[in-house]
């Protein structure tokens, strides 16, 4: 069945909450976007993963069949290739990129849409490297599919899954090794608020994740979905308590041809996102007036020190005191559910439940 099939039976059961039209609370006024580069590049129509570096940006497509497009692309501040690294063997289904504060690139090998996988990875490239370790881990309920990963400033992976009005959150349970399987830890669950900003799937586009990010300075933490993006403000690097417990933002990216990626400008002033599609542009959307962010560093040039540097990973227990109880994360989440729900959100829940029916199909038929 076809995108537009599915596009199309999600459109008659939110017909159900058609008198509706929910808004975030404390919408961003970000002005409309300005596209800072075209992507030409044959081998990028598919881009699930962005971040910005201090000299350009790096992207990574998601699952591909190509093996000349299963690479981390790094690109200069005009869209233009200046060098790709491979992977030493084939990812799955590489859905999003962190950047940490080190220069080091974290690629999230997290997509599962037929929810068939023992095993999710994430691929490390240190600062200048030529060469991605692989990092396995394990979700401790089951397979989940997942397109959002942030990074800690302690260098710690968030992943929030792509679940249907609800994301969980993981982090892992110990520190990561490669050559061996690291078991994730469920740290909360993320819902985000449903907005009536126009996007090509209807309601559906409200209510899966997509993409993450972290602001350079580690103090604003970002979450998008295909129609909006949502901002958090994070105290003590608490980016699991910011996104299950916080207040978001919203920033409206309406109308993206197919929004996946996410990432803060090197400054942190602005968003910039990037669609699936031939020359993607880099979109720029302003944030309100805030604090500047340090930029990261440049990463488009090996570095001089990039034979030294560390191959392992981070300890996971940088997340864990910050990390809220299962039980309290799920009772903040229906509070922050259940906080204010006009009558329209009722109509609304109706129209989730039916569309419960064919969400399975919206979740794993999401290419063109």
């Amino acid at each position: 069945m076809t995108l537009r099939v599915v596009t199309a039976l999600v459109a008659i059961l939110a017909g159900a909450a058609a008198p509706v039209a929910l808004t975030s609370p404390a919408a961003a006024s970000a002005k409309d976007p300005a596209t800072v580069c075209t992507i030409t590049d044959k081998r990028m129509t598919e881009l699930s993963g962005l971040a910005a570096t201090g000299d350009g940006y790096v992207v990574v497509n998601d699952g591909s069949d190509i093996a000349a497009d299963r690479k981390i692309f790094f690109l200069d501040r005009r869209c233009a290739v200046t060098r790709a690294v491979s992977y030493p063997s084939r990812p799955r289904d590489t859905e999003d990129l962190g950047l940490g504060r080190d220069g080091t690139v974290w690629v999230g090998d997290i997509g599962d849409n037929e929810r068939d996988r023992e095993t999710i990875g994430l691929w490390r490239l240190a600062p200048g490297g030529g060469k991605p370790v692989l990092y396995r881990l394990a979700y401790p309920d089951g397979a989940h599919d997942a397109e959002a990963l942030l990074i800690t400033a302690a260098g710690t992976p968030v992943i929030v899954t792509k679940g249907v009005a609800e994301g969980n959150v993981y982090v892992p349970g110990a520190a990561l090794e490669a050559g061996r399987t690291t078991p994730l830890r469920r740290a909360g669950a993320v819902t985000l608020p449903i907005t009536s900003t126009p996007n090509p799937f209807s309601i559906a586009g409200h209510l899966l994740i997509t993409g993450g990010a972290v602001s350079p300075d580690g103090r604003r933490a970002v979450l998008r979905t295909y129609a909006d993006a949502f901002e958090f403000d994070v105290t003590d690097d608490d980016i699991v308590g910011a996104i299950t417990r916080g207040r978001p933002r919203a920033i409206p990216l309406p109308d993206e041809p197919q929004g996946e990626s996410v990432s803060y400008t090197a400054d942190g002033t602005a968003l910039l996102t990037v669609s699936d599609g031939r020359k993607p542009g880099i979109l720029r959307y302003f944030l309100p007036a805030g604090s500047a962010s340090a930029p990261p560093p440049a990463l488009s040039s090996p570095s001089a020190s990039a034979s030294g540097a560390s191959t392992s990973a981070p300890s996971a227990s940088g997340a864990s005191p910050s990390a809220p109880s299962a039980s309290a994360a799920r009772t903040n989440s229906a509070a922050t559910r259940l906080a204010g729900l006009p009558f329209g959100a009722i109509l609304t829940g109706l129209a989730l439940i039916l569309m419960a029916l064919v969400i399975g199909l919206v979740m794993a038929v999401r290419r063109r």
